[in-house]
């Protein structure tokens, strides 16, 4: 095995701000708030606000079935389809055999069960989709994906509840790095929000019970808990060399990756923080970094009140010089699964572009954290080179990401 950097050729965003890369990037940096999603879905759940992607765009996705794929397949299809068209490759012209798929994921079709288990209650067995598993099993992001592009290489689904994006891409250059692959699309999805999904949420109290849009505000004083949301994110992984060769524009490169699990708590994160911060540490020794070249950290940042105390501390041990932290999910809200995929790809443009996006709708931060370097208010110019990207699950997944450009 010959570990190393791999580039990432292309890249692909479906959020409750847009349907594609740009324009999530833009009204992330504008950070206005975003109008709530349906409300349809959380009647009687206990929850005041959640975020939904908006409708694809005519003609965004094409293909036989697609209309009809549960929504956290169809999320994923048209994020791998904006960065192959990014990263410009033609799945005509590959070998399929030496393209992997991996695909992180917290519920899968939980769209589709519900509805079918509701057609189950009030009309009896026989009214049950055939389609039923097909559109609903946690795999079938990456199986569809697979179908679709002639990708016969390794097909994987991680679920690491809301550090699967995220380890979506540490195992995809994983298979990059044992030679198993050429090229490799990574992937985050996540479709639940979902009655039922959204009611499980509330009745733990991990939900903001703010009425407006500004409801996620991830290290404020009066942070209460996250806005639950959807999307999807893939990245085009390759070695650098090959794309090279091939001419490729390189986005960024990931370094290095780290994953950890607390053996601590279902839910709770480990308060000391020992164990994310061995996912940051195991991270930076595989990027041959060390934590001084880190220059801005994407934090996890959900708006909870213990997910932020704990990441604020673990964040301010690590890195006492005080890198530039921001966090995409005050204007996203969680998109579960997805987000580290998504945070993933809103960090390579950060370094793109050095411009780091404000964390939305905090105006001071919590004065019981330690002292971070916040990005509050509007967006802010930006020099470094090099991030760290962190998430966290329940049942205790870590995972960190260090990428530069």
């Amino acid at each position: 095995m010959t570990e190393g950097p791999v580039a990432i050729t292309g890249a692909g965003l479906v959020t409750p701000a847009g349907t594609d890369s740009d324009t999530t990037w833009e009204a992330l940096c504008a950070a206005r708030s975003l109008e709530s999603g349906d409300p349809e879905p959380l009647a009687g759940t206990g929850a005041w606000h959640s975020l939904r992607v908006p409708p694809l765009r005519p003609g965004q996705l094409t293909g036989r079935g697609t209309a009809r794929t549960d929504p956290f397949i169809r999320f994923a299809l048209a994020a791998v389809d904006e960065a192959l068209v990014q990263a410009g490759l033609d799945p005509r012209r590959w070998d399929g055999s030496r393209v992997g798929i991996v695909v992180g994921c917290a519920f899968g079709g939980v769209t589709t069960l519900e509805e079918q288990h509701r057609r189950l209650d009030r009309q009896g067995p026989e009214m049950v989709s055939p389609y039923l598993h097909p559109r609903s099993l946690i795999n079938m992001a990456a199986g569809t994906l697979s179908a679709r592009y002639g990708i016969t290489g390794p097909s994987h689904t991680v679920a690491a509840a809301c550090a699967s994006g995220a380890s979506a891409l540490g195992l995809g250059k994983t298979l990059l790095d044992a030679g198993v692959c050429d090229t490799v699309i990574a992937c985050g999805t996540d479709a639940a929000v979902t009655p039922l999904v959204v009611a499980g949420f509330a009745r733990m109290g991990a939900l903001s019970e703010h009425k407006g849009p500004d409801a996620s505000r991830p290290f404020a004083a009066d942070r209460d808990g996250f806005v639950i949301s959807e999307g999807a994110a893939a990245v085009v992984m390759e070695k650098p060399a090959k794309a090279r060769a091939r001419g490729a524009d390189v986005l960024g490169r990931l370094l290095g990756y780290g994953s950890t699990s607390d053996a601590h708590h279902p839910t709770s994160p480990r308060p000391d923080g020992a164990s994310a911060a061995a996912a940051v540490e195991q991270a930076l020794a595989a990027a041959r970094m060390t934590a001084r070249d880190v220059t801005t950290v994407n934090a996890h940042g959900t708006s909870t009140p213990q997910n932020d105390q704990t990441e604020a501390r673990l964040l301010a041990r690590l890195f006492p010089h005080g890198p530039s932290v921001t966090s995409n999910k005050g204007l996203l809200g969680h998109t579960l699964g997805a987000a580290g995929a998504i945070e993933a790809v809103l960090t390579l443009r950060s370094l793109r572009s050095g411009t780091l996006p404000p964390i939305a709708h905090t105006e001071r931060a919590d004065p019981d954290l330690p002292e971070l370097d916040l990005v509050l208010g509007s967006a802010r110019s930006h020099g470094g080179t090099v991030a760290v990207s962190t998430s966290f699950g329940f049942g205790g997944s870590n995972c960190a990401l260090v990428l530069d450009a």
